[in-house]
């Protein structure tokens, strides 16, 4: 694949063309929008990143990272991805580009890892040449590995000062170590680009603690964004049966997972002592019943001038696109978007560089929309 300054010129000001279905016209509270498919036949898709001349590299869980043009071809899968677990809810899952991939060409992509003990979620890097994958380094391995198939998180999102946060699953048998620092089940982690770790890591003067570990208490997060306002780090996560959450990710923050929730066990029943407990964080949104939240990220464009700094977040179970508007740290209003148009499973989010928005459903047979304003 070949880059060039005017493709990454053009790539700002175009959008991806129709490639497939009559665009869909869906009314919202902002006004009208128009829902077009550039992409499908996708199996799983789990993360998007866009690369600069407009193509979007795509990951489906089944272990293929592809590159998907702007003229909405689909090309073969990328070589030389590390062996992954492709099982259950695990496989191939974030991706995002280096915040200087225009001269490095580095990606970062996190995946389930097979390991002793089971498998667990890892993050490697990689430079992008053509349709291969070289020089791919693993920089993060979630300790210790468990045999399951469930809860791995992740997303990635880079901070503001360049070091890299993974959100991370309590692999669902594993759920009371979310609540112990000596392991990264349930736990988000921040890490330097080479997968060193920050000195100012709250846990790093702990005894005993895993310094990599920015906050615990979690369940499984497969949403994250930084504020653009606040700079800081917000993380979604599914609650088991109600209870999904939105939480402003502060460092040492404790979450509350498994002894607060808002949700109970499949089938009913309590988990835990209740919904508040002194030194455990309150959600900063959440949802009873679970919505099933998926990625999400904070609006910065100009296509949506009504839409600016607002949360779109993917749901899984709804099916459908929320918008939430904030005051400062608190959400005061939802929009569901999408509900009967679409009728698949939304997973990931992002906006394009032309300021228009990219959903992808989680189906084996799914598609990559573009969402623009009528």
């Amino acid at each position: 694949m070949k880059y060039s300054l005017l493709a990454a010129a053009l790539s700002l000001s175009l959008a991806l063309p129709v490639a497939h279905a009559k665009p869909v016209e869906v009314k919202t509270e902002a006004g009208t929008i128009q829902v077009n498919v550039i992409a499908e036949g996708l199996e799983n898709v789990w993360g998007m990143a866009f690369l600069p001349d407009g193509s979007i590299l795509v990951n489906e869980r089944a272990g293929r990272m592809r590159v998907v043009t702007a003229d909405g071809k689909i090309g073969k899968p990328l070589t030389g991805l590390p062996e992954i677990v492709a099982q259950g809810q695990g496989g191939l899952l974030d991706v995002v580009t280096a915040p200087d991939f225009a001269t490095s060409k580095k990606i970062y992509f996190s995946y389930s890892e097979p390991g002793k003990g089971g498998n667990s979620t890892a993050v490697s890097s990689a430079t992008l040449n053509g349709n291969a994958l070289e020089n791919v380094t693993r920089v993060f391995s979630q300790q210790p590995k468990v045999n399951s198939n469930n809860h791995f998180g992740s997303r990635l999102v880079w901070a503001p000062d360049g070091t890299l946060f993974i959100t991370l699953g309590d692999r669902y048998s594993e759920k009371d170590k979310a609540q112990t620092l000596d392991n990264h089940q349930g736990k988000v982690v921040r890490i330097n680009a080479d997968g060193s770790v920050p000195k100012d890591n709250p846990f790093v003067k702990t005894p005993g603690a895993l310094p990599e570990i920015w906050s615990f208490g979690h369940r499984n997060m497969q949403g994250a964004a930084i504020n653009p306002i606040t700079k800081e780090l917000w993380t979604g996560e599914h609650g088991p049966q109600g209870g999904d959450e939105l939480n402003i990710d502060r460092a040492a923050k404790n979450y509350g997972w498994p002894v607060i929730t808002y949700g109970e066990n499949y089938g009913g029943g309590k988990i835990g002592e209740g919904t508040h407990k002194d030194g455990m964080e309150q959600p900063t949104y959440k949802w009873v019943p679970s919505i099933a939240t998926a990625g999400f990220i904070f609006y910065t464009g100009d296509k949506f001038p009504q839409w600016k700094n607002n949360i779109l977040l993917a749901s899984l179970r709804e099916q459908t696109l929320v918008r939430l508007v904030l005051d400062g740290d608190k959400i005061v209003k939802e929009e569901r978007m999408l509900q009967k148009e679409i009728g698949q499973r939304l997973r990931s989010i992002v906006q394009g560089p032309d300021g228009l928005i990219y959903l992808a459903t989680d189906e084996g047979k799914g598609k990559i929309l573009q969402v623009s304003p009528r």
